[in-house]
């Protein structure tokens, strides 16, 4: 019983983050509201409303199947970083992520379980926040199975590292070139001395988790990889950063998130230590590049406590 869509709008939130990604972006954003819409009849689902701002690469929809049943229609731009969404998910069919209900990797295109997309994890305190999330990790972090498609933890890393070195030029990133020196070299030194291989969430903070009616809470927007744990922790290391850098006692307050983030895990508290570095130093050069100056400066005042 699919309906005729309407128009459909690009949210603004897409339409900048999309055209970031150069003439392929581009292009994409044109095509969207047609590949959307030939998607909503092709699937016979019929489109409530487009989620804005929604993600910051893909347009996300509330839809109903044919059976009435709710859904989310995901239609992203394919990057190497979320090419292998659907795989990941396929892997955790539901335990601690979302549940993938149907699939077309080459088109992007994601039908998902419908969650409740205006509680997301960081509406709790920070205390509980962490608990559960903690949670949730401990059921993401799997054996890899057979013949994965996963990219390893070290190409990440060398895409990363060759980010930065290209950010340091930026205006304003002068100030910040020792601490992306320390980055570049702890980078290296992790990558080389990893010894564990897990199936890794990629970005896995409060915003990417999200209240659901069969399970408390589940985690949504993979951007899978294989590597140590520590890599994944470090991301939820840095989230609601700007709580610990308004506290009295900056350098103490980071320190006391990591080691108890990293006793509640089991995860070697000196690696965490090095990819929250790592991770926070990227976030922050990001940030630069994006123009977000605020951002950039939490981050980076983040990478020096620790």
């Amino acid at each position: 019983m699919s309906a005729a869509p309407g128009k459909i709008t690009v949210p603004e939130w897409l339409a900048h983050g999309a055209a970031g990604r150069g003439e392929e972006g581009r292009r994409w954003l044109a095509e969207l509201p047609d590949r959307v819409a030939a998607q909503l009849a092709l699937r016979d689902l019929t489109l409530e409303r487009v989620l804005d701002p929604g993600g910051s690469l893909s347009l996300v929809a509330y839809v109903h199947r044919d059976d009435l049943s709710p859904a989310v229609l995901k239609v992203g731009l394919r990057t190497p970083e979320t090419a292998r969404e659907p795989d990941a998910l396929a892997v955790w069919a539901g335990r601690g992520a979302v549940l993938l209900l149907e699939s077309d990797p080459a088109e992007g295109v994601l039908l998902l379980e419908r969650l409740h997309g205006g509680i997301p994890l960081r509406s709790l305190a920070e205390p509980k926040a962490m608990l559960e999330a903690t949670s949730l990790l401990h059921r993401l972090w799997v054996p890899l199975p057979a013949d994965h498609p996963f990219p390893a933890l070290a190409d990440r890393t060398a895409g990363t590292a060759e980010a930065l070195r290209r950010h340091r030029g930026l205006p304003g990133a002068a100030e910040a070139d020792a601490l992306v020196a320390e980055a570049l070299e702890t980078a290296d030194g992790l990558t080389a001395s990893a010894a564990e291989e897990f199936l890794l969430h990629g970005d896995f903070h409060h915003g990417n988790v999200l209240a659901a009616d069969r399970a408390p809470w589940l985690a949504i927007d993979p951007r899978p990889l294989v590597g140590e744990r520590a890599y994944d922790l470090a991301r939820l290391t840095l989230d609601r950063a700007d709580t610990l850098i308004g506290s009295p006692g900056v350098p103490a307050a980071v320190r006391r998130r990591l080691h108890q983030l990293a006793d509640a895990l089991e995860v070697d508290r000196e690696r965490l230590r090095g990819w929250t570095l790592v991770r926070a130093v990227e976030l922050g050069l990001d940030a630069l590049a994006a123009g977000r100056g605020p951002d950039a400066e939490l981050y980076l005042e983040f990478a020096g406590a620790l």
